[in-house]
Formats: structure tokens, sequence, C-alpha cells
């Protein structure tokens, strides 16, 4: 009988592994195809990832610091480190040294720290290279959160993140740049998105519809509402509710992922809607039939050893059909920001989002730094 994952497929949903975690898995497996980078955690991944057959994968800072704490991923850390110093040392050519050899001045202070950020996209590249060795499609790569409020450098980076694809022989076809869905994130994917640069963005950390529609008008690749995150809020702000939330219809994660589906159909929008973030397999069953769906090792094991009926429940057709008013946000940002604001939990959740991307990547340059400067290691 057919897997409960494989019907999942059937309704057209695409599977997206979530694999940050899948990277973060070690099974005493071993590799056989003479790439001298095949770690057991990234074989393991491998493995994974060709039975359960996703088309693409994600990350974030979180599950990269988790993996890059393994042994396993030495060689890795030690190509950004590599890639950090040579960075410092092409820096120390054009720049003078503080006098009489004391304490950095300041501008040497700030391109010290540009040296310990060129290392983490460096790192960020090289697990997106290992990656997309055990896949066919797309691997997104996120812009450091602290920039999420900063259109500009956010830009910027995205810029150098695909330069540095590039430089390792990867198109920018296989690559979404992740990005959080702030105003000016928003703003930056649409920049990205325009013809002159034509690099697909993926928007995170989605809570709303509000942000959801400025994503759609602003032409981003993908959007990724966080479906669990969502739960979680409403569990913690609203217990008396606990029983209602459990059924997988009635949860408010699933329900605000149906609403934009719901919307980009009713208005053609060809942004693709990626429920992220899951709970348990009622929350994904409940959203068969969107477009993707990024799912945890763990919960792909379990739909792939159920053989429950996995029927659609979100359908393209009968949302066109529905009455849904238009809204327009991308031009405005006056009417974005308020309408965003009067939305307790997506401004609470995008807050905490951004804060926790933040500073596992504050933890991650920590380290850095110390191998580049010979601290450890």
């Amino acid at each position: 009988m057919t897997s409960s994952l494989d019907q999942l497929k059937a309704t057209g949903t695409t599977v997206v592994c979530d694999s940050g975690k899948c990277l973060c898995l070690s099974f005493p497996v071993h590799r056989h195809d003479g790439d001298d980078m095949g770690f057991r955690a990234l074989t393991s991944a491998g493995l994974s990832i060709g039975k359960y057959k996703p088309q693409d994968a994600t990350t974030n800072p979180s599950l990269i610091l988790a993996a890059s704490k393994k042994a396993e991923y030495g060689k890795l850390m030690d190509v950004a480190v590599k890639y950090g110093q040579e960075h410092v040392r092409a820096r120390a050519d054009r720049r003078p040294r503080a006098h009489g050899g004391g304490e950095l001045t300041r501008e040497q202070g700030k391109s010290a720290d540009e040296n310990v950020d060129a290392a983490l996209d460096r790192l960020l590249v090289e697990f997106g290279k290992e990656i997309l060795k055990i896949i066919p499609g797309k691997v997104s790569t996120e812009v450091d959160a602290r920039f999420s409020f900063d259109t500009k450098t956010t830009v910027e980076k995205a810029l150098h993140i695909i330069e540095l694809y590039k430089s390792i022989g990867i198109d920018k076809s296989r690559v979404l740049i992740k990005i959080a869905s702030t105003w000016e994130g928003i703003q930056a994917a649409r920049i990205l998105q325009s013809p002159k640069h034509r690099i697909n963005c993926n928007l995170t950390l989605m809570f709303s519809l509000v942000q959801a529609v400025a994503g759609a008008e602003a032409g981003a690749f993908l959007i990724s509402p966080f479906v669990g995150r969502i739960l979680d809020w409403y569990k913690a702000a609203h217990p008396q509710q606990a029983a209602d939330y459990a059924i997988a219809a009635k949860d408010p994660g699933v329900l605000s992922v149906r609403e934009i589906f719901d919307y980009y159909k009713k208005y053609d929008h060809p942004t693709i809607v990626m429920g992220a973030s899951f709970r348990n397999i009622g929350e994904i069953t409940e959203l068969a039939g969107c477009d993707f769906l990024t799912i945890s090792p763990n919960l792909l094991e379990d739909l792939y050893d159920s053989q429950d009926p996995v029927p659609k429940k979100l359908d393209a057709a009968a949302a066109r059909s529905k009455s849904i008013e238009r809204r327009s946000y991308v031009d405005d940002e006056a009417t974005f920001r308020f309408a965003f604001n009067e939305d307790k939990m997506a401004v609470e959740k995008l807050r905490e989002g951004i804060s926790k991307f933040a500073a596992d990547a504050v933890t991650l340059k920590a380290i850095l730094r110390e191998k580049m400067e010979g601290k450890k290691g």
C-alpha cells in the first residue's frame, strides 16, 4: 500500500527536506563514492534524502550552528576559516596597522568583524554546496538576521553569497536567498528578484497574510509561513483553547497557511507557498495540496512509515471561486506597518525569530573568530 508520504506528493505537494536537521543526524553508515568530504552525518543525510526523495532543501543559522559543532564538519569549518584568514591578509595589504603595534584602531576593529562575517558567509555556502550534492533542486541560504531592517545591506550580502556560490561552480538558479519578512527584507527581495539581478528569494519568518501579500507583490520566488511557531504562540496565549488547537483543521498555523494559499491562488500570484515549522503529522496532512512543505527528518520518517489516507485539502481551483478581498502593501510602508502591527502574534514571533537567528549567527562567528585567531584547534 502507498505510504502517506507518497500520497502527500500525489496531491501536488513538493516535499522539501529541512536539511539542517538532516545534516545533524549521525547514523553508523559510510559513503563509498570516493568523495573525501562525505562526512558520516552528511552521508546519513544523503541516505535520508535518497529515501524520502525531496526536491529542495532549506536550512537556517540555528541548524547550521548545531551541525557546525560536530566533528564531522571540521573540513567545512576549515574552508571557512581559511577564507576568512585570506580576507584578513588581503585587507592587511591595503590598510595601515595601529600606531606603535598597540590595540586595533576603530577602523581595524571594524575590518576584523568584516573578516569574520566573510568567514560565516563562506561557511553557509560550504554547507549549501554539500547539500546540493544530494538534492536535485535548490538550497536556501540565509542572510544574517542582523540585517533584517537594512534593505541595502541585505541586497549586498545576497549578491556576495551568490558570488561565493559562483566561485565554486554553483549557478544562482540552484540557490534561494533566505530573508526575514520585514518591510526592509521584502523590499530587498523586490530588488533581488528584479530583471537587474534575477536572484530568487525565500521570504522566511512569515506569520501573517500582510507579509505574504507584500511578498507576492514584491515578486518573491517563495515564502515560508511557520505553522508550528504560530501554534506555539496561540497555545501559550490561549491555553483554554488547547483542545481545539489539537485538531489539525483548527490549528492556527494551518489556518494561516490555508488563508495565504487561497489568497495567492485567487489572484494568480506565482509565488510558491512553502509551509514550514511543523509540530506533528496532522499539520502536514491538513495542508496536502500546498505548493511546497518543508519537513523535518523525524516527521518524514513518520509519513514514510504510515499508510493512513492523505486526501488533498488545499485546491487552487476551489480557492479561485472564493470571495476574498484584494489587498496591496508593497508600495505603502505606512499601511503595511500598521496592518502588520495589528497582528500581535505575528509581531512577537517575527521579533523572536530574528533575535534567535541573529544570536545563533553571533555564536557561529565567535567560533570562527577563535579558529581564525588560532585560539582553538
